[in-house]
């Protein structure tokens, strides 16, 4: 059956009410523990995923999330927004025997937005990068007994963020100063180092990046159980790319919801998708295979809107479910 969830942000700063949110609207669907970045330093992308690193402490400077020797002030702060998260996560959803979903921000784009002491980013170090992806896998395996412990009956749904992926892969970003470029990395490197995150976790894997070209046939190749993907900007080739995956047994998160709310027409909405999906020749019974979702995060919505966004998506899987069925 076609399902829905989110991408993970969610705006707003109280915990308590994203979750009870998030719970009624995805009930029956695929819920999932919400980021509030608007809260701060520590619940962004990278310093909340910062702060699950194993060893390998950080704190805030001007130019961002740096490596350090001890833990400060800073890492103590987001620890205080774990601790708040999951005490109020083991509330919402006492009793919850359903699928959860968890994000985490993936090895590359951390090692993009992290920078060293001495003030390059990390990914400039193969060195670091490779201390930084076993931090992180150890790091998410903690994370992830700690949540099975609060919330025993879940099964556990761990999605990596990787909006940095295609800028990584293509060398685009910027040295310290601001006068060149990062080398490139290898996509073979950048292939181990996800699926070193990815592998030890024993429930189901989403790799999720929601640029505009986003590398498929590499997420592919970390063989996670689905790629999340915008589907609104996909290309033909891309297209073909995910058809590959789909044939092999992956599953798509289709972001199909347009997260600025341009668009709230549920039936428009699924029928934009048909026309790719039909377009590269896939069955629709296996439309019954499809997770819809916004095409990103929802944290810079007011929350009428992320509910209505969210609600979307909600019917627009119905409208793809039935596509299914009537097929």
């Amino acid at each position: 059956m076609t399902h829905a969830s989110g991408i993970g942000f969610w705006p707003g700063t109280s915990v308590r009410e994203a979750l009870a949110q998030v719970r009624e609207i995805l009930d029956g669907e695929l819920p999932y523990l919400p980021e509030l970045p608007a809260r701060g330093p520590g619940a962004d992308l990278i310093g909340r995923t910062a702060g699950l690193l194993v060893e390998l402490p950080v704190d805030l400077q001007p130019a961002g999330w740096r490596l350090v020797d001890r833990p400060g002030r800073d890492a103590g702060r987001t620890a205080a927004l774990w601790r708040e998260d999951l005490d109020e996560l083991a509330e919402a959803f006492d009793g919850h025997q359903g699928a959860l979903k968890l994000q985490v921000c993936g090895p590359w784009t951390l090692a993009a937005g992290l920078r060293l002491q001495r003030g390059e980013r990390v990914i400039a170090d193969e060195g670091a990068c490779r201390d930084l992806v076993d931090s992180l896998a150890e790091g998410v395996r903690s994370h992830i007994a700690a949540v099975r412990a609060l919330v025993p009956d879940a099964q556990i749904v761990l999605q990596l963020d990787e909006p940095s992926l295609p800028t990584v892969l293509a060398g685009r970003l910027p040295t310290a100063s601001g006068l060149g470029r990062l080398p490139a990395i290898d996509p073979q490197v950048a292939t181990a180092g996800l699926t070193t995150v990815l592998r030890p976790h024993d429930g189901d894997t989403v790799l999720h990046c929601c640029a505009s070209d986003p590398p498929v046939a590499l997420m592919r190749a970390t063989e996670p159980t689905a790629l999340s993907i915008d589907t609104t900007l996909l290309a033909a080739r891309e297209w073909e790319e995910v058809a590959t995956a789909v044939e092999d047994g992956i599953h798509l998160y289709a972001g199909a919801v347009p997260a600025d709310g341009r668009s709230t027409r549920a039936q428009e909405l699924a029928d934009h998708f048909l026309r790719g999906w039909r377009r590269v020749g896939m069955p629709l019974p296996s439309l019954s295979d499809v997770i819809v979702t916004p095409t990103g995060g929802l944290a810079s919505t007011s929350p009428s809107l992320a509910r209505a966004i969210q609600r979307c998506a909600i019917d627009t899987a119905d409208e793809l479910e039935q596509h299914s069925v009537d097929s």
